[in-house]
This record gives C-alpha cells, sequence and structure tokens, in this order.
C-alpha cells in the first residue's frame, strides 16, 4: 500500500503534519505515539508467547465439558418387565 512512496511523498506528508499540528506539537505528538508503539508490541509479544507456551491448555468447548453417561446417576429400576406401550 505504502510501498511506492519516495523521500518526496515523505517530505510532504511532513509538512502537511507541521502545518495541522504546529511545531510545539510535534515533540508531544511523537511521544504519544511511541509509547502507543510500545504498548502495542508488548501486547502483541504477549500473545505470541501465550500461543507459544508449553503445556497451554486450549479452551474448553461446552459440549465436551457435559457429564457422559456413566458419570450422571440415574435411579436403579428393579422391574425386569417391559415398559408398557401406549
Amino acid at each position: 500500500m505504502f510501498g511506492n512512496l519516495t523521500g518526496w511523498h515523505l517530505l510532504v506528508i511532513l509538512a502537511i503534519v507541521l502545518l495541522l499540528f504546529g511545531a510545539p506539537k510535534l515533540p508531544g505528538l511523537a511521544k504519544s505515539l511511541g509509547q502507543s508503539m510500545r504498548i502495542f508490541r508488548g501486547e502483541v509479544k504477549a500473545m505470541k508467547e501465550d500461543d507459544s507456551a508449553p503445556g497451554a491448555t486450549p479452551p474448553v468447548d461446552d459440549a465436551a465439558a457435559a457429564p457422559t453417561d456413566a458419570s450422571v446417576s440415574r435411579p436403579a429400576t428393579t422391574s425386569t418387565e417391559p415398559h408398557p406401550k401406549p
């Protein structure tokens, strides 16, 4: 997208930014941009470390966490006769 920017393009963009924000505000703007980028990189790095951590458990699927037939207690039936058909 920005692969074909030359030195002239960057110079024009810098001049527009200087006109819009003014010289006194540029250091504060650069500082806040730098802090934002630092926070963003830290979050991306933390996400990558979480994904590659050994022994990391995958997200729990609710259907897989449902109790199985063996774990559900049911009342014992004492009758050996078949159920009547309606």
